[in-house]
């Protein structure tokens, strides 16, 4: 059945012999992720870097030094810029992502999951290329957010995990859906921290070109690996029409068509609650790095580097408490254990001042990762096997509407709210969470 997807849509199958062997879809995402982290803070630093030489701005950063810096105009406008710049990058790409993830993503219930990997693996190979040209020929900061732009367009990260998920729920049980949805959760979590561990070291070795060149191998490889290795998890793949409405009238009627396996209800309330918990999560990590750049904490990259690693192991101490909890509990107060943990993680990231006090935040975290599998897994239950990609791609779309509010909420907060409290934000993430522990109990 490998054979007979055709990733391009046309009345032509791919060929059997195409496919080397049936792989599991864990590497995808464990690949993609790595490159992505591995970009992500140091795309910020970048900016900061730029902008801090662009206005001459030559303060240290070491936290023995920094104590004053917190009324510098200058560095006021480093900051601001810089997190201006990441909004306008997350705009561009999350705009365009909302149409175009939603349509691959249903598309990929007729003609496999195997073309959507493929197609958002070259979008980002496509966005690290860009990346590259502006580091290494210092050309305009705009073309950072063409790159975002341009992976959108091939379905971005959101179209690949869409495609992750709905083929592991082609394949897994209904018993072990929770589970096998956090397994692959967790992958992204151990790319995640190894990525950053990796991205704060080299960066203070060897500058930001080469660790932006590791992503770009990797990415090959993992374009490769979707194209001829990946095994197809739909059934009968076949050739249908990409430009067409029938893939997005096909999500409108998860919600708006009812039947008997599903409720209508309960997949608006969870598809709710999983769009808050994504907007706190992805807003405080927007401007997490440059919380940690700034005074009073001063970190360098090689701290910034540690707690990008730290934002990242709770995909894994997620795993292992969802395992665990499961013997005793439902998954539902597994999700309020995990929201409760969450919320703590973000009132002391609101007030830390120290880095002992920061970790700390990371490490209430260690359950915040369980909510978003569970929701998951409930809402593949609520729906047929044929329509796990368009689920998967309204849920992508979802994500794409959360980051996209996440950016402007708190990238706009942040610089308004630096005079009175650098750390607001992360107390608006706070409440925002009662949202979903309100929903989901």
């Amino acid at each position: 059945m490998e054979g007979r997807v055709n990733p391009k849509g046309s009345s032509r199958s791919m060929p059997a012999a195409a496919v080397l062997f049936r792989g599991p879809v864990e590497p995808v995402v464990f690949l993609a992720n790595f490159a992505v982290v591995l970009q992500g803070p140091l795309t910020t630093q970048y900016l900061w870097h730029r902008f801090s030489t662009e206005l001459g701005y030559n303060g240290t950063r070491h936290r023995g030094n920094c104590g004053n810096q917190s009324a510098d105009p200058v560095l006021q406008e480093v900051e601001t810029l810089t997190s201006h710049w990441t909004l306008y990058m997350n705009l561009g790409g999350f705009l365009v992502g909302l149409f175009w993830s939603t349509l691959l993503g249903a598309w990929s219930d007729s003609v496999g999951r195997r073309p959507l990997l493929v197609l958002s693996s070259l979008g980002l190979l496509v966005q690290v290329v860009v990346y590259i040209f502006v580091v290494q020929l210092q050309l305009h900061v705009g073309f950072f957010v063409l790159g975002r732009v341009l992976c959108a367009l091939l379905g971005d990260f959101n179209g690949l995990l869409a495609a992750s998920f709905a083929s592991v729920a082609d394949v897994s049980s209904k018993h072990s859906r929770t589970f096998r949805m956090a397994l692959l959760e967790a992958c992204i979590g151990v790319a995640g921290t190894l990525a950053s561990l990796l991205g704060g070291h080299w960066l203070r070795a060897q500058g930001y070109a080469n660790p932006f060149w590791l992503a770009l191998a990797l990415l090959i490889v993992l374009t490769l690996y979707a194209a001829f290795c990946f095994g197809e998890t739909v059934k009968e793949p076949r050739s249908t029409r990409l430009f067409t409405l029938h893939h997005h009238r096909s999500i409108v009627r998860l919600y708006a068509v009812p039947a008997p396996e599903k409720s209508r209800k309960h997949l608006a309330l969870y598809s709710l609650a999983i769009f808050v918990v994504v907007t706190v999560h992805f807003g405080a990590q927007d401007i997490m790095t440059l919380y940690e750049l700034s005074t009073p904490l001063c970190w360098d990259s090689k701290l910034v580097g540690y707690g990008s690693a730290a934002q990242h192991i709770p995909y894994l101490t997620s795993l292992v408490g969802l395992k665990l909890l499961q013997y005793c509990l439902a998954d539902t107060w597994v999700a309020e254990i995990g929201l409760s943990f969450n919320i703590l993680g973000m009132v002391v990231f609101a007030f830390a001042t120290t880095t002992p006090l920061m970790f700390t935040g990371y490490g209430l975290l260690f359950l915040s990762l369980v909510i978003t599998p569970v929701i998951r897994a409930k809402l593949s239950k609520l729906v047929s096997e044929s329509e796990h990609g368009a689920l998967f791609s309204a849920v992508a779309c979802v994500n794409s509407l959360a980051m996209l509010v996440a950016s402007g909420i708190f990238n706009s907060l942040y610089p308004a709210t630096l005079n009175f409290m650098k750390g607001f934000p992360f107390l608006l993430g706070a409440g925002l969470l009662f949202i979903p522990a309100i929903l989901i109990g």
